[in-house]
């Protein structure tokens, strides 16, 4: 069995980035990649979105669950703070909308991190 390391990160002392391709959304969106583990296709990253920004509904070969940290997000109907949570399939979803910005833990599993439009 592979070995499987304890992380402990302090995420204030990673910089933000440009998305250097794992999600391919359009421009403005920032990440820190925290985790990732290619043998079962999880990936672990905060994203941040600036005032304004429109995620397009989309899909991804992965499923994943957003936790809201801080800032405002809007999905289905529903607007979403600091704590709430979403998870969403590999089926269409979105489009999310960030009105004040949002920063989200985001957790992908089984597949891409890449939108599909």
């Amino acid at each position: 069995m592979p070995r499987k390391d304890f992380i402990a990160i302090n995420t204030a002392e990673l910089p933000w980035t440009p998305d250097p391709g794992w999600l391919k959304l359009p421009p403005g969106v920032l990440v820190k990649i925290l985790a990732e583990d290619k043998e079962t296709g999880r990936v672990d990253m905060m994203v941040k979105f600036p005032p304004g920004y429109v995620e397009p509904r989309h899909t991804h070969e992965s499923y994943h669950s957003i936790c809201v940290l801080d800032g405002t997000m809007k999905v289905a109907g529903k607007t979403l703070k600091r704590g709430d949570y979403v998870f969403g399939w590999d089926e269409p979803h979105g489009p999310y909308e960030y009105p004040d910005g949002c920063v989200a833990f985001v957790a992908f599993n089984r597949g891409s991190t890449v939108h599909i439009y």
